[in-house]
């Protein structure tokens, strides 16, 4: 009989990420060169978990890695947040950026994103502005009491 095993929810969070990507980035960047500890899988799992959870600095990471479940899933017993920060600085922002367009190719696959481009009107992000509605109009809308707005 076989044993069946189950991914971890966590580990169906990471699955989306092309491993052969991701080595193939880690090799031309030469990561884990010089590396005993904190190998770049493991630090994606920790930025990954830091994401999901809303881990507010890298200190509190750090404080995270004590959860047993966690340990399990980067291979870590401890690290210092020093060590996060210093990792996190060795890591060109283009690994990250060929890891993002590649999620976001599959997610267009998916979608079919080509065809439904076409019959519908693309929402353009402009910034983090105020958006002001008549409040009259728009009570649903209030966040002051003599203004009503949507934020983008």
């Amino acid at each position: 009989m076989d044993k069946i095993t189950r991914k971890t929810s966590f580990e169906q969070w990471f699955s989306p990420i092309s491993t052969d990507l991701f080595e193939e980035q880690v090799k031309n960047y030469q990561l884990n060169y010089y590396t005993k500890k904190l190998h770049m899988t493991s630090f994606m799992k920790l930025l990954l978990y830091a994401q999901l959870h809303e881990t507010e600095s890298l200190r509190a990471l750090s404080d995270c890695i004590f959860s047993e479940e966690l340990q399990n899933t980067t291979n870590l017993d401890s690290i210092s947040f020093s060590q996060l920060g210093r990792r996190l600085n060795q890591v060109p922002t283009e690994f990250f950026q060929t890891i993002f367009l590649d999620l976001v190719a599959q997610i267009h696959t998916k979608t079919d994103f080509q065809r439904r481009q076409i019959t519908t009107t693309p929402l353009k992000i402009i910034d983090s502005s105020t958006l002001p509605l008549n409040l009259n109009n728009h009570k649903w809308a209030k966040f002051r009491k003599t203004k009503s707005g949507v934020k983008l």
